[in-house]
């Protein structure tokens, strides 16, 4: 199994997208500026390709991590990791990986089932994260459901996109 860096790529333009929707002052972008205390001026006054530049390369990271946990695939090639031979063509061990994927390669192998585990991370990983250090910064649970939607949604799509085409 080969990891589609194109596909890796695609993902990591999601988190922007769905930004670029979700944020927008006329779906959900008025109530997250008021809900972080965000304002027009700090807005401005920002490096925007500084911030997006940086934020794709961490939704980068992001999507080449998404995709070992979406594509239970991958679980395999860590079961043999430590085994002679493995990477080795032709050797036992990778005869049985071979063997394997040929059998069970596709399984779960759709936008789906990648959806769903993207959004089992957004609500049972990401947003607890967001909960927690929103309570130490005093933010509003307005603030937690507005961002932890966002991610929910966003990695959704990421996952969707990676289980199927990575």
């Amino acid at each position: 199994m080969i990891l589609n860096m194109l596909v890796v790529l695609a993902s990591a333009l999601i988190p922007m997208v769905v930004g670029a929707l979700y944020y927008n002052p006329k779906l959900l972008g008025t109530a997250w500026m008021h809900a972080s205390g965000m304002t027009e001026e700090k807005i401005k006054n920002g490096n925007m390709l500084k911030m997006l530049l940086l934020s794709f390369i961490c939704a980068f990271i992001f999507s080449f991590f998404l995709f070992m946990l979406v594509v239970h695939q991958t679980d395999v090639y860590s079961l043999y990791a430590g085994e002679e031979g493995f990477g080795v063509e032709g050797s036992a061990v990778m005869n049985r990986i071979d063997t394997l994927m040929r059998e069970f390669g596709d399984r779960y192998r759709t936008f789906g089932h990648g959806a769903l585990h993207g959004t089992l991370i957004g609500v049972l990983f990401v947003t607890p994260i967001l909960g927690t250090i929103a309570l130490f910064e005093q933010k509003s649970f307005k603030y937690v459901a507005i961002n932890g939607g966002y991610w929910v949604i966003t990695l959704a799509l990421m996952g969707g996109v990676l289980c199927y085409w990575g």
